[in-house]
């Protein structure tokens, strides 16, 4: 198959100025709660971009665990390669692609840590799985083989087999302050409709239509 023969044809009824709310936080829940009904897979999987102090970027998948005015919350290992980079420069975008709904939404912003007791609040929610492998994974090293992850794991499971797992020191949370947001709508003949919110001097948000 020839790669460059392969395309969709979007056939939304398009995205209006005026059927945008005012708030693009609002108009975030709008669309993740419509993702969430047509039954998008993982509809809070997002694409997390961050680089080195030199402008060297990295991409992967996570999940969005929390959002609301004050921005949007993943965890991770805070020793992993997406801490070191935000430990250096504490930017980011992410990227939500509801290709189903032949959307996207795309924010970028500051980051800061959340704080220990938020960690914890959602640490203890997490399956017994998922916590005893935040102890078991070194995050973004090198390991040997599969068997040396496993038996880690294992391990943790025997040390914490009261079922109690405390919150790791180099585990935790970062929110994504969103300074501008982008919602795109795909349309026919790729004249898609595309909608930025940023914030202008007085902290207001103003929204344009861009140019597909």
């Amino acid at each position: 198959m020839n790669i460059a023969d392969m395309r969709a044809e979007y056939t939304s009824v398009g995205l209006r100025r005026e059927a945008m709310a005012p708030d693009p936080v609002e108009q975030f829940r709008v669309w993740f709660d419509q993702a969430c009904a047509a039954g998008i897979l993982e509809p809070n999987a997002m694409s997390l971009a961050t680089a080195w102090q030199d402008g060297r970027p990295s991409v992967r998948t996570v999940l969005l665990k929390q959002y609301d005015e004050r921005g949007f919350v993943f965890f991770t290992n805070l020793e992993s390669k997406k801490a070191r980079q935000l430990a250096v420069n504490a930017n980011a975008c992410l990227l939500f692609p509801w290709l189903g709904l032949e959307r996207q939404v795309i924010l970028h912003g500051d980051v800061e840590k959340i704080s220990t007791a938020e960690t914890m609040k959602y640490f203890v929610t997490r399956p017994l799985g998922s916590q005893l492998a935040a102890w078991a994974s070194p995050q973004s090293s090198a390991i040997t083989s599969r068997k040396l992850l496993e038996m880690k794991w294992e391990e943790m499971k025997r040390k914490f087999a009261d079922g109690k797992v405390p919150l790791p020191s180099f585990w935790g949370g970062y929110r994504v302050k969103p300074v501008e947001f982008e919602f795109w709508q795909g349309r026919a003949n790729r004249l898609h409709d595309r909608f930025r919110y940023a914030r202008s001097e007085s902290g207001a948000w103003l929204i344009e239509r861009l140019a597909p």
